[in-house]
């Protein structure tokens, strides 16, 4: 099948790199984000492709302005636009941006986040690598001091990390903002989800990638700037939308070829994700563990929601007599270390011993 944008008779060599990116209403930062794809130190073949979502501010004006000061400088510019009253949302405007460009790869950016000048050419030598990988960054947060645990966690998981702490609630182990990959395989994988407002179209992206057998790689270098502020996508999606597909997709990957585990929580958070399983999983947890020692004087926990009759009684034991393997449900970098040296305790392996679910 040829992938849309590609082999339409354009004049000139092809398109190493597409730049894709969506625009909603970004006046604000708009500026400061082409200018760093104008900054970029690339020595191939360049494009950058936009897709205009309804904006109904400046947003038009500034794409114009730099489509001139591009194009001087040998890269080409596309632009879409859905001229209608309402935008159609963040999975839509990429699917059209990438459709659009003819690029051999994809370097994904948000119109409010700025790139480093050597963002491109790094991440372009990765991917020739590994062409069936999504190939991440590090990242600068601004404000600084905004999500520090986050930022942490994006810039310090380690290679081995990156594959098996993607079921956590902070969702894909290289963020979207970062993303780099080949075309081919882009379409492989299937386009963002366009359901709009309140779809994780990153999440599930992220995780069909994975299902389809997809590698995924981090630049240790800081490569943008990742701006945080309240009107973000991000905050539309649902707490709920994004635990339900973290369950199902942790039963697939996880809980499948397991036949018995321990949650690592007795409290509100293991409890929760039991009651989330389906029942052929839930009869797979043998224990609760944890650290409180109420909790674990108390013996069990009774499901009282079930059907079942007699209800289920879930036994609550410390961690250090619990069995593997885990599903841990404590947040990571919260206790002052404290939960993270009592795992070193156990001399246990990530990705076969236990999985974080925080």
């Amino acid at each position: 099948m040829v992938e849309p944008g590609r082999g339409g008779g354009s004049p000139g060599p092809p398109v190493q790199v597409s730049i894709i990116v969506p625009v909603h209403n970004s006046e604000c930062w708009l500026d400061e984000c082409l200018k760093s794809v104008w900054e970029q130190d690339f020595k191939g073949t360049m494009e950058l492709s936009i897709f205009n979502d309804a904006s109904q501010d400046g947003s038009a004006e500034i794409i114009e302005k730099w489509k001139i000061k591009l194009e001087e400088v040998g890269v080409s510019v596309i632009i879409g636009s859905n001229n209608s009253s309402e935008p159609r949302g963040v999975g839509f405007a990429k699917n059209q941006a990438v459709v659009q460009s003819s690029g051999t790869y994809l370097c994904f950016l948000d119109s409010d986040d700025v790139m480093m000048p050597q963002r491109v050419r790094l991440q372009h030598q990765v991917a020739i690598q590994h062409p069936n990988s999504i190939i991440g960054c590090q990242v600068r947060r601004e404000p600084v001091d905004s999500t520090e645990r986050y930022t942490r966690w994006i810039n310090n998981l380690t290679q081995e990390q990156l594959l098996t702490q993607v079921f956590t609630s902070h969702g894909p182990t290289v963020i979207m903002p970062t993303w780099f990959c080949s075309r081919e395989w882009f379409f492989h994988v299937g386009r963002f989800d366009e359901g709009g407002k309140g779809v994780p179209e990153d999440l599930l992206f992220f995780y069909e990638h994975l299902q389809k057998g997809g590698g995924v790689f981090r630049v240790n270098h800081c490569l943008l700037l990742y701006r945080y502020h309240p009107q973000a996508a991000t905050h539309s999606v649902l707490e709920g939308t994004i635990w339900n597909h973290r369950v199902r997709f942790l039963e697939d990957r996880v809980l499948s070829s397991w036949t018995s585990f321990t949650i690592w929580n007795a409290g509100k958070q293991g409890k929760k994700l039991y009651r989330s399983l389906s029942p052929a999983n839930q009869k797979k947890v043998i224990a609760f563990c944890d650290v409180d020692e109420k909790k674990i004087t108390k013996g069990f926990y009774t499901y009282e929601e079930s059907e079942e009759r007699p209800k289920p009684k879930i036994p609550v034991c410390h961690f250090k007599e619990a069995t593997p393997p885990f599903v841990i449900c404590v947040k990571l970098d919260l206790t002052g270390g404290a939960f993270e040296t009592n795992l070193d305790m156990l001399n246990l392996k990530e990705g076969m011993d236990y999985y974080h679910f925080n």
